[in-house]
């Protein structure tokens, strides 16, 4: 497992070129801490989508991610920074696209797949700095 620190995050979040935003949007549960990290760093508001696909220990729930509390914001006109701590499959992500489908909506990860991915180079599990 690779422990990352807040510092190790700060400084790889100041080296990417992320794009103006009206609204970080982060994905719950994973995705709270890293998205409220970014929204802090970008100056900007945050919202939480909760889904669910995956336990304390990585292990799938379900079949597919389950969208717990469908989001019910209107955010037409608003630009989007969609952000997870993992998106390996991608699985989670897209199901939290398919709720945002026809917004402008870019997406960012700690690490895995996205439009910008923190630490691409890991591949490894992560100690987060916000888990105990």
């Amino acid at each position: 497992m690779i422990p990352l620190s807040f510092k190790q995050i700060s400084e790889r979040l100041k080296q990417l070129n992320l794009p103006e935003v009206d609204l970080v949007i982060g994905i719950g549960s994973g995705g709270i801490p890293p998205a409220t990290f970014v929204a802090f760093y970008l100056n900007t508001d945050l919202q939480v989508m909760t889904l669910n696909y995956r336990d304390e220990e990585n292990n799938p729930l379900y079949k597919t991610p389950k969208v717990l509390q469908k989001p019910e914001w209107n955010l037409k006109g608003k630009r989007i920074l969609l952000v997870d701590d993992v998106s390996v499959s991608g699985k989670t992500m897209n199901t939290a696209l398919e709720q945002l489908k026809g917004l402008d909506v870019k997406t960012l990860a700690m690490k895995g797949k996205a439009d910008f991915v923190l630490f691409p180079e890991i591949k490894d599990c992560v100690k987060w700095p916000w888990k105990v």
